[in-house]
């Protein structure tokens, strides 16, 4: 189920104020299943999590938007972790529909105020985002991978095709393929590889081998069923159950069906365009980092130590 399925988190805000009306001095999270319910949010929907692993995203966007009501005086924290309705807040529960907007022009009226060029740029004031800060950060991230794999596919296919073979049997060797054997992957010999293009030892003696056919096709080609049987022929020939086909661009349905209905007598493994540039990706292969950005959140046990203050 996608992300976009759930609210985002400027729609949350009229509810969390009602909620915190009805509830008085409440621990945020346990808004979390009465929001859900009041906004029909299933509980498969509660469990979705942001794609990088930083938590459930309809809980996340709970908390945007309490910052959004704090910051903007309709809740406060009594404690931490805690929230309740301010006098301010009160007012608007007869008018619930405006609370959006009006919100939306606090923040904008506060990033104005923070703004040092004011004054050169009185109009350069952008409507808040309906995605918290968070989510900001996570798409953009996401759209850099994008267009990091786009540019390792461009890369790979401006190289010769040898040179891609080469590439492969580096990734899995990358990968761990091939343990502590020295010398364990290796590329066949162009002209006469039978439909084999690398072969990774998986032991010592070289009993275990993983056999490789790579094709290094244009994005809009894709590989066929027939080229599929014809490289399952060549592993029979070289008595090999193992096999790792791995393609710039795509296979067919066809491809698929055949490759998982073998029924375990041959084990191979597809690896498409996309799924090859993110392996090269993650295992850092030919990459180098360019930025590395932390951010810390409070640690709740440190603080919660100290006493409130009255």
């Amino acid at each position: 189920m996608p992300k976009s399925t759930l609210p985002k988190y400027n729609e949350i805000i009229p509810f969390a104020l009602a909620f915190f009306a009805e509830s008085g001095a409440t621990k945020w999270r346990l808004s979390e299943q009465p929001l859900a319910h009041a906004m029909g949010v299933s509980d498969e929907a509660l469990l979705i999590e942001y794609d990088s692993g930083n938590g459930k995203v309809f809980l996340d966007r709970i908390s945007w938007a309490l910052s959004a009501l704090t910051s903007t005086g309709l809740l406060e924290r009594p404690q931490r972790g805690m929230y309740q309705l301010t006098d301010l807040g009160q007012t608007f529960l007869s008018k619930l529909d405006t609370v959006e907007a009006y919100v939306k022009k606090q923040e904008n009226k506060r990033r104005l105020d923070k703004s040092k060029s004011v004054e050169n740029h009185p109009t350069d004031i952008v409507d808040a985002e309906d995605i918290t800060p968070a989510e900001a950060l996570e798409n953009a991230y996401q759209q850099i991978l994008s267009e990091r794999y786009e540019q390792i596919l461009d890369t790979i296919m401006s190289k010769s095709p040898r040179e891609f073979e080469h590439l492969v049997v580096k990734l899995l060797s990358k990968m761990g393929y091939g343990g502590q054997v020295e010398n364990a992957a290796t590329v066949t010999q162009s002209s006469h590889d039978g439909g084999i293009d690398g072969v990774i030892k998986e032991d010592v003696l070289g009993f275990g081998r993983i056999y490789i056919q790579a094709k290094r096709y244009q994005k809009d080609s894709a590989i066929s069923r027939e080229d599929i049987q014809k490289f399952v022929g060549a592993l029979a020939v070289a008595q090999s159950n193992k096999g790792v086909f791995i393609t710039t661009s795509r296979f067919t349905e066809h491809a698929k069906e055949y490759a998982l209905g073998l029924n375990g007598n041959t084990n191979l493994v597809l690896i498409d365009g996309l799924q090859l540039a993110k392996y090269i990706y993650d295992y850092g292969l030919g990459m180098q980092v360019s930025r590395i950005v932390e951010i810390k959140e409070l640690d709740s046990d440190f603080w919660d130590e100290m006493d409130n203050g009255n």
